[in-house]
């Protein structure tokens, strides 16, 4: 199939664009990156590592390429564990949002422009710190790590622009009722 044959053509489309989180475990804890004073979303709090894939990458690649590049850490076992649709509004485009987990050999980390690296105890979370969504998605992935399932989710605005967070967990409901 050729590429103009993709549907990618239609100017009326809705678009989005893909970027994926990438959550890593060492030891039961979580490594999450706190984002520079100067960063223009989420300065100074406190957000899984991640970033957008690019043209010529696959979402497995581009997971790996941004924890790399953010934590210096290769985490070869990274894997699916969420999809959300972060809605766009108007003329712009949205997110789609792969959430990958894996291992981290060790929690020894480079220095990262993009913030500070943090590992926390996922049951001890400062929740006044998170981005905005972590409190909701963080505990819904890490279930779904350990249940090897995936979680769905579906973020839209009101008309104020706050954020309303929906989750299809029947996956990991299911799997947890084996």
């Amino acid at each position: 199939m050729r590429w103009e044959e993709q549907g990618t053509l239609h100017t009326n489309r809705y678009v989005v664009v893909p970027r994926a989180l990438i959550l890593a475990l060492h030891d039961g804890d979580v490594l999450l990156l706190r984002g520079a004073p100067d960063k223009r979303l989420w300065a100074g709090k406190l957000n899984g590592v991640g970033g957008h894939i690019e043209a010529d990458e696959s979402v497995l690649a581009a997971a790996r390429r941004e924890f790399l590049e953010e934590t210096g850490l290769d985490v070869p076992d990274l894997r699916l564990r969420g999809v959300v649709h972060i809605a766009g509004r108007g003329p712009h485009p949205g997110v789609m949002m792969f959430v990958l987990v894996g291992r981290a050999p060790s929690r020894r980390t480079a220095h990262s422009g993009e913030g500070t690296l943090e590992w926390h105890d996922p049951n001890r979370l400062p929740l006044a710190d998170l981005v905005e969504d972590l409190p909701e998605l963080l505990p819904r992935v890490l279930k779904a790590d350990r249940d090897d399932a995936m979680v769905y989710g579906h973020y839209t605005a009101d008309a104020e622009g706050r954020m309303a967070f929906c989750f299809d967990d029947t996956a990991a409901q299911d799997a947890a009722q084996g």
